[in-house]
């Protein structure tokens, strides 16, 4: 394979095997104050956050204020907003004076500092401080933007929201052209955080990206209410999990009202830990806490009535009954019974076991 299985991100291998490593993308929710910023670090440290991830653009190497004038009106969950989009992506860059207090706050927190970088400014000023790279959907395209990154011999995570297969496989060839390390996520990039959503989040994408990159470190970068698509995705073999966050979403701001707070985040924690644990190995057995209700459960072959010793059995003789203690017959051995002969007198209701007959086949 061309990309590595397992994800280094600083001491934390993410793999199939792995516990899913949670992101909580702070994104814009800062609001523009260093100190709230810091203090949504350690919340999400709190709530049980693997990673805390930013948002580094600059309003004029994102957007251009022409061409979203020259659309007419605006779109999608940008249509609520109040301000021009180049003005609300002027009021909500992330200072890069931060980067070094936001990076010591992730430090002290003991929670993984990432970013999302918009430009290679960005890139190369926030470097030093993170440990792995988060390319967001909108970025899918820029094959040589891509490639710079990955060149920086960091992880790669990388989202593929608003793409079909042929841009993702476009996307994947320019980073693993330049590193092994490389985790894919399904995304859908509708954040008005409608219930509607969830017909469009197609998380069975998901084994389709397993099919075509087998054995490659999958995800999901989420934007539905709830955590019932997170849980889904890591059913489905997802062990990396972004969703945006803050502490409360009826604060104004582009990404508040589709974040989930500390509450619903740690709700999701606890119910993905479960979820982990449930899943298992996929190696069908009897379970160590199941070894009593074999005997409770499951049937065995009794005598229907008394009989003495030297005694030909027939299938009147026998009824499938619980329980069925450790080495007594099954009932699926009934014919093989059929003609045997009692070792010994026997009492009705009593187990029969090898021992107790004379002609039992192997």
């Amino acid at each position: 394979m061309r990309y590595d299985s397992v994800l280094h991100i600083g001491p934390r291998e993410i793999s199939i095997t792995a516990p899913t490593y949670f992101i909580a993308d702070i994104a814009a929710n800062h609001d523009g104050d260093l100190e709230r910023a810091k203090d949504l670090v350690f919340r999400a440290r709190d709530a049980g956050a693997d990673a805390v991830k930013f948002q580094h653009f600059k309003a004029d190497k994102i957007v251009s204020d022409r061409g979203f004038r020259d659309l007419g009106s605006q779109l999608g969950h940008q249509a609520a907003w109040k301000k021009p989009v180049f003005e609300i992506y002027r009021q909500y860059e992330c200072n890069r004076d931060w980067n070094l207090a936001l990076a010591e706050t992730a430090r002290a927190a003991e929670i993984d500092f990432m970013t999302t970088p918009y430009d290679v400014e960005a890139v190369e000023m926030l470097d030093a401080h993170v440990p792995a790279y988060k390319i967001g959907s909108g970025d899918i395209t820029w094959s040589e933007f891509l490639g710079y990154i990955a060149r920086r011999g960091k992880p790669v995570i990388l989202a593929t929201g608003a793409a079909d297969m042929l841009d993702v496989e476009r996307a994947v060839d320019a980073v693993l052209a330049e590193t092994r390390q490389f985790a894919l996520l399904q995304c859908n990039t509708n954040y008005t955080g409608s219930l509607e959503n969830f017909r469009h989040v197609n998380l069975r994408v998901l084994a389709a990206y397993a099919l075509h990159y087998p054995g490659m470190v999958l995800g999901l970068s989420d934007h539905t209410p709830g955590h019932a698509a997170a849980l889904g995705a890591i059913a489905l073999g997802a062990r990396i999990i972004e969703k945006h966050f803050t502490d409360d979403p009826t604060r104004v701001g582009p990404d508040h009202a589709f974040s989930m707070t500390p509450t619903t985040w740690g709700e999701m924690i606890d119910r993905g830990r479960e979820l982990e644990t449930a899943l298992g190995d996929g190696v069908k057995r009897v379970e160590a806490n199941e070894r009593e209700t074999v005997v409770l459960q499951r049937r065995c072959l009794r005598l229907a009535h008394d009989l003495s010793r030297g005694s030909v059995l027939c299938d009147a003789d026998l009824e499938a009954l619980r329980p069925a203690p450790v080495g007594a017959l099954e009932p699926h051995r009934q014919p093989a019974l059929i003609g045997t002969r009692l070792t010994r007198d026997m009492q009705r209701g009593e187990a029969l076991y090898a021992a107790d007959l004379e002609g039992l086949p192997c």
